[in-house]
């Protein structure tokens, strides 16, 4: 029997310089939605923020500015998710802008 010498590849990510960069369309981008309840209420949902902010921090600042009801949502696939009550979304977009969390090219708002 012929022995071959075959090196099986190892997983190769061509994605992984990608990541480090700052090249466009690498970023990574905070959602801000708008779910409509019942009749006039609705809601906004802030998704994407990075993982090292302490969401109930930022969230207690964002009820006390905007005098409304919130809470902080872990999913399972989108991770910690801040809900906040009534349509708050250009007043979260300034509020992440000013305090330096996101620049405006990083946040994109959906709904309406």
């Amino acid at each position: 029997m012929v022995e071959l010498d075959i090196q099986v590849p190892l997983a190769y990510d061509p994605f992984a310089e990608a990541q480090d960069s700052d090249a466009p369309g690498t970023k990574e981008y905070i959602h801000i939605r708008i779910q409509q309840r019942n009749g006039k209420k609705s809601l906004t949902t802030v998704q994407g923020l990075k993982k090292e902010y302490s969401y109930e921090k930022i969230l207690k600042d964002l009820k006390k500015d905007f005098c409304c009801n919130g809470n902080v949502v872990e999913d399972k696939v989108l991770g910690k998710i801040i809900q906040l009550q009534g349509d708050q979304r250009k007043k979260v977009s300034n509020f992440l802008a000013q305090t330096g969390i996101a620049k405006k090219d990083q946040i994109k708002i959906h709904g309406f």
